[in-house]
């Protein structure tokens, strides 16, 4: 059976969620090699083995962290050329798109960015893709060279599928772009607790309606009830009310979670983009004609400041 290589997405050998919904669709494929660079790889064999991963390829060396990107693209090239696969996937965060921009170039290949799903076909890997900010589906795949395709989170769901998971050491020689940029600081985030925006099971999001910066413990709180992320559109973080790093639209974040709340948001375009895929849409807004209705799954007509208190009073009654 041809294999399939998956970009390991981990924190100090602590793997992320995506990866392990890359290796449930690379079983789909073939048998799943993961590649784990940087510090903590070898720990996060056990893990992938038990989600489908036959061999786990891992380098440990100081460029990962020191320099942006470039020594994950030798890496990854690396093996590549040592594994031959049939195709290579990778969660398409930021750094992962650009990641398989560099490794599609290199061994010119062509590209598939932010796939919803993927199955086997004759001709190679079927990616399912969203396209026009959501407006239509569409099937493709890769015409020349090996696929690399990078995956949404919240894709599909994890599934143990335990293998052997045998460690190799993987041989990697670092180009001279590697240390091109190098990171000369970092500032770790405020942690608030809530999972990661985009790979988040449940998104509580806030728009023009929340009326301020002041009124988003009310989203918050919702948010905190339900173990959920918390989002906000354009207009709210133009308005200083919420992070631009809590954005969900074109210009900001793409979510694809579960569930996704929109409170106070019309529907603007922009926004859809962002979070069109969502398996669940429910809406809260007191404009009975605003364009989110016609994409709900559930729509509330009403103020938020009413219906989301006692939304959340009553799930926190309910988990109670």
């Amino acid at each position: 059976m041809a294999e399939v290589l998956v970009y390991v997405d981990h924190v100090d050998g602590a793997v992320r969620k995506p990866t392990l919904e890359l290796l449930t669709l690379a079983c789909r494929l073939g048998e799943p090699v993961a590649v784990a660079l940087g510090a903590g790889a070898e720990s996060t064999a056990s893990v992938l083995a038990e989600h489908g991963a036959t061999r786990v390829l891992t380098h440990e060396a100081s460029e990962y962290a020191d320099y942006l990107v470039v020594p994950k693209v030798d890496a990854l090239q690396a093996a590549y050329q040592a594994v031959s696969p049939a195709a290579v996937l990778i969660p398409s965060s930021a750094e992962g798109k650009e990641i398989a921009a560099r490794l599609a170039l290199r061994i010119t290949s062509g590209i598939l960015t932010d796939a919803v799903d993927l199955e086997a076909g004759d001709e190679g890997p079927v990616a399912t893709q969203s396209v026009f900010a959501a407006s239509f589906t569409t099937k493709s795949r890769i015409a020349k060279g090996t696929p690399v395709i990078t995956v949404k989170p919240n894709s599909a769901a994890v599934e143990a599928a335990p293998a052997a998971g045998a460690v190799e050491a993987l041989t990697v020689s670092f180009s001279e772009q590697a240390s091109g940029t190098k990171v000369t600081g970092r500032t770790p985030r405020e942690s608030t607790g809530r999972p990661e925006l985009t790979e988040a099971a449940i998104v509580v999001s806030g728009g023009r309606g929340v009326n301020g910066a002041e009124n988003f413990p009310l989203i918050e709180a919702l948010a905190d009830s339900l173990g959920a992320a918390v989002g906000a559109s354009r207009a709210a973080v133009d308005a200083g009310w919420y992070p631009h790093t809590n954005q969900v639209g074109q210009t900001g974040k793409s979510v694809s979670p579960q569930l996704y709340i929109a409170n106070g948001i019309s529907g603007a375009i922009q926004h859809r983009a962002g979070m069109q895929t969502s398996k669940t849409i429910v809406a809260v807004n007191k404009d009975p004609e605003a364009p989110i209705f016609d994409l709900v799954d559930y729509g509330v007509v009403g103020d938020l400041f009413d219906v989301v208190p006692q939304l959340t009073e009553e799930i926190n009654t309910r988990r109670g």
